[in-house]
């Protein structure tokens, strides 16, 4: 694991994310990108209905954001700059 240099907080946060193959999968999909739900769904394989709840989950701590949230439909997610630090030590699990 390549996470020796990060504080705490992002660690815990990223340990929340690796247990998660739902959470995983979403964060590794919004990595340098900017997707809506549908895409997010697509991409993972995860079902449009969880996504939901994974990426209300995932902007709760911090990890996503959403870009566009006055809009009911396309709604635009991308990382936070904590998720981005999450992603790249997530890469290095491979």
């Amino acid at each position: 694991m390549g996470c020796v240099n990060i504080d705490d907080e992002t660690l815990k946060m990223y340990a929340r994310v690796h247990i998660s193959s739902y959470r995983n999968k979403t964060v590794r999909s919004l990595k340098n990108d900017v997707k809506t739900p549908t895409e997010i769904a697509k991409a993972t394989g995860i079902r449009r209905n969880h996504m939901s709840n994974v990426l209300r989950d995932l902007k709760e701590t911090g990890i996503v954001e959403c870009i566009n949230e006055e809009v009911k439909r396309g709604r635009l997610y991308r990382l936070t700059p904590l998720g981005e630090e999450i992603a790249e030590n997530l890469d290095d699990d491979d």
